[in-house]
């Protein structure tokens, strides 16, 4: 089985968890078994080997994105990358040319694109497994997931089944309506639209060149940032005849806001917290490493990162995105393919942050010309290369790199550096990209 997982979006709608480039499937707030958390596309790849080791997965992503995946997932997964966001349809025409030219899939295989981040049991992939042999098999040019609705949601789109049957022909789509329209639609036997659908991978590749002007994969790449917006929805599902919808009744949330993210947390808190007990319903997620106590409150959710600190009503919370966007800041925390780096400090003229290097990784070979910088070595081993000089390095080393001097930096352990940036034009512009 081939499956696409989309992995877009800034999810600014859980800030201060969520930037522009940690988007909310990287936020690891799932505990596992051995008591660690791990993130929703770390948990969603999880679950497919589960139940199908032999799948071939490909993540559909921005540029900004594929350090953090390759960090939670390693460098072996399969990754078609977007030049800039486009929404679900150029994402997916992308995504069937890299498959056919680059991974070289036939047009008779079925693929299954799924979004990266609904909060999902392994029933589920079970169910992608026959969304995409029902695919290879039918008549119908497209086969949906709906999903049995548990309430009169206004949030999503309906798909209305000429039937109640597993599978059945689509009647009509209805978009995200009121309460009460969503009540009428589910005793026409509605479903909600998850954004889940199975292809033949030649019907798509047909489809896409018949809406976009391109010869190949390459050639699509290229021009992808001149591509026009538009989801996969209104440029291929709506205007097609043959198109089929598979029920599924099992666990499904959509992890958008932090009101649906914390029904799914195992506990009342991660980090340090501390909740009196005349909290009722109240989570908190803390990623700074000092305490946060919540006394008396009702329905609220705390979150503080290096990013910001939210309190929020539970119902609240899901109008955040409007503010956030008038926030303008320095990314304090990102993830990278070689490990983290988080922002401790920010005066003018300088800029003093924490690197962590995964054992076996290292920095690109770099230099940057507006700006000297200081790295002091807190902990583990490893190697530094200063302009072409190779040393060995640990707890206690300080490492200086003036502006222009090339430099990497390779961890043997995991290597804890403090990493100071002194200049007048700091930027994360600043930085050329060299040959080792």
């Amino acid at each position: 089985m081939n499956i696409v997982l989309l992995s877009g979006g800034s999810g600014k709608r859980l800030w201060p968890l969520s930037n522009d480039s940690r988007s909310k499937q990287f936020i690891k707030i799932f505990k596992t078994e051995d008591g660690s958390y791990e993130s929703m596309v770390q948990r969603v790849y999880r679950q497919i080997r589960a139940v199908d080791d032999g799948t071939e997965v490909t993540i559909a992503t921005s540029k900004s994105q594929v350090s953090a995946i390759h960090n939670q997932l390693g460098e072996d997964v399969g990754i078609s990358v977007e030049p800039c966001r486009r929404d679900t349809f150029p994402a997916i025409a992308l995504a069937a040319a890299y498959l056919h030219d680059v991974r070289r899939v036939s047009d008779e295989e079925a693929i299954v694109v799924c979004p990266v981040d609904p909060y999902v049991e392994e029933d589920y992939f079970e169910a992608l497994r026959r969304l995409g042999e029902r695919a290879g098999i039918s008549e119908a040019n497209l086969v949906l997931m709906g999903i049995e609705p548990t309430y009169p949601s206004a949030k999503y789109g309906y798909i209305i089944p000429e039937n109640k049957e597993g599978v059945s022909r689509v009647s009509v789509f209805k978009e995200k309506p009121t309460e009460d329209k969503a009540r009428e639609y589910i005793e026409k036997g509605a479903l909600w639209n998850g954004g889940v659908f199975a292809f033949r991978l030649g019907y798509v590749l047909q489809r896409a060149h018949e809406l976009i002007d391109f010869t190949g994969y390459q050639d699509l790449f290229d021009k992808y940032e001149s591509l026009t917006k538009i989801s996969f929805d209104y440029a291929v599902v709506e205007h097609e005849e043959h198109i089929e919808v598979m029920r599924f009744g099992g666990v499904w949330k959509d992890m958008g806001t932090w009101n649906t993210l914390t029904e799914a947390m195992e506990s009342d808190s991660i980090g340090k917290a501390i909740l009196n007990e005349r909290c009722e319903n109240v989570h908190v997620v803390n990623e700074l490493n000092v305490p946060v106590l919540c006394m008396g409150l009702k329905d609220m959710v705390v979150s503080a990162s290096p990013e910001g600190i939210l309190v929020s009503d539970k119902k609240q919370s899901s109008y955040i995105k409007p503010y956030v966007d008038e926030i303008d800041q320095q990314i304090m925390f990102a993830e990278k393919s070689w490990g983290n780096f988080r922002v401790i400090d920010i005066e003018e003229g300088s800029m003093t942050i924490k690197v962590t290097l995964n054992p076996g990784h290292r920095m690109n070979y770099h230099s940057h010309e507006h700006r000297d910088e200081v790295w002091t070595v807190v902990d583990g081993n490893g190697k530094t290369i200063v302009d072409g000089v190779e040393r060995q390095v640990t707890a206690g080393d300080v490492i200086q790199m003036p502006a222009g001097v090339a430099h990497t930096i390779f961890a043997d352990t995991k290597l804890q550096v403090i990493e100071v940036q002194i200049g007048t034009d700091i930027s994360v512009h600043d930085k050329k990209k060299l040959k080792l």
